[in-house]
């Protein structure tokens, strides 16, 4: 996934990180894109749907984790969300395909 150097600085921005350590944050910013699709199904990450602003969310929550070396308590803290995000992408995923037929 190309991370723009739009969401890059979003990050920064909301991470008060005004250094230079893109690589770094572009790669945790794409393990953790990989990470909730995986959890909780396709979203578009640069999306203005809601499922799309709350993976965005979900995503820089659990990329701050990772740059803080402590994304193994992400999954327990932001569970009832994770949880939430999937169920919605999946009957939205439910929806578009009953209003195909």
């Amino acid at each position: 996934m190309e991370i723009t150097q739009d969401l890059l600085q979003e990050f920064k921005d909301r991470m008060h990180i005004s250094h230079n350590e893109d690589n770094n944050l572009k790669q945790l910013l794409s393990f953790s894109i990989t990470n909730i699709k995986s959890s909780c199904g396709e979203f578009d990450i640069y999306g203005e749907k809601d499922t799309d602003i709350r993976a965005k969310e979900l995503v820089f929550e659990r990329t701050r984790y990772a740059y803080n070396d402590a994304v193994e308590y992400f999954e327990d803290n932001f569970l009832s969300q994770i949880t939430s995000l999937g169920l919605d992408i999946a009957f939205a995923k439910e929806d578009d395909a009953n209003a195909t037929v």
